[in-house]
């Protein structure tokens, strides 16, 4: 597992590098707006999305069944991640008049599609835990080895 921690470690290192070597010919307007939109990433996650996902969780946890709560947090940890990263493209931003090419695909049905695999995904994932706490509930009942 340490192997495998040091690989994962070292290609995040590696790929972050790469980053800063692709930025090597930015203009000083750039860096700053590159500047300006990590720290708004930022800004945006800790004030924003941390918040209300806490909150949703802590909503669910009240509501929710028990077998339903880890796999729904985890699809709405998901689901929320890649509808910020989808926002630009959702919101039309970075369009061009005159140029169908640019934004041409069709990201709201993409998003729509996101949200519903993910429900699918909390969903089968909530069933199988339920069965599989019935199976072990089944087998305590029934004594192991007896």
């Amino acid at each position: 597992m340490r192997a495998v921690r040091g690989l994962l470690v070292a290609l995040g290192v590696g790929c972050g590098l790469w980053g800063v070597w692709l930025m090597r010919d930015f203009t000083r307007e750039q860096l700053t707006s590159e500047a300006f939109w990590l720290a708004g990433g930022v800004v945006l996650h800790d004030a924003v999305l941390a918040p209300v996902v806490v909150g949703i969780g802590y909503a669910a946890s009240r509501v929710l069944p028990a077998h339903w709560r880890s796999a729904t947090a985890t699809a709405f940890v998901v689901w929320g991640t890649l509808t910020v990263a989808f926002l630009p493209v959702l919101s039309g931003q970075g369009g061009k008049p005159g140029n169908d090419t640019i934004l041409g695909k069709p990201y709201v049905l993409s998003w729509v599609v996101l949200t519903l695999v993910l429900a699918a995904y909390a969903g089968v994932a909530a069933l199988l835990r339920r069965r599989q706490a019935r199976s072990s509930d089944m087998k305590t009942l029934h004594g192991s080895g007896s």
